[in-house]
């Protein structure tokens, strides 16, 4: 049975917003590093922002995201999101939430134990 479940992707045009959730079960999400990554078709999966599991719940982006995107969790609901403003065509890929128990530097996929299946984002007019 699935750990973690992405939803929220869609098609937006260029300038839209979408907010992805990663839905977690069976482990407290609070407890672990979370990140979300893309992936285009042909290209190498990326770090697009991670949030680390300290209390001060320190938080980092790509570069090509940032002021644009906030990832954030809710413990209570044991589910972390991403906000996406301002879509560029280039943030068109599959994207995934990871989690891992203690992992730095957090935007690189390696090193992380669970992943979701992955939600499709497409900006397009």
């Amino acid at each position: 049975q699935p750990r973690l479940v992405e939803s929220g992707g869609g098609l937006v045009q260029p300038g839209g917003s979408l907010r992805l959730s990663c839905a977690a079960s069976g482990f407290p999400l609070y407890h672990y590093t979370i990140g979300w990554f893309r992936q285009a078709p042909g290209k190498e999966r990326e770090g697009v922002a991670c949030i680390l599991s300290s209390s001060e719940a320190s938080t980092s982006y790509a570069d090509s995201v940032k002021g644009r995107f906030t990832i954030s969790r809710d413990n209570a609901k044991n589910t972390a999101y991403l906000q996406m403003n301002s879509l560029k065509p280039e943030d068109t890929a599959v994207y995934y939430c990871a989690v891992v128990g203690n992992f730095e530097p957090c935007l690189n996929p390696a090193g992380y134990d669970e992943w979701g299946q992955g939600t499709q984002v497409t900006v397009s007019s």
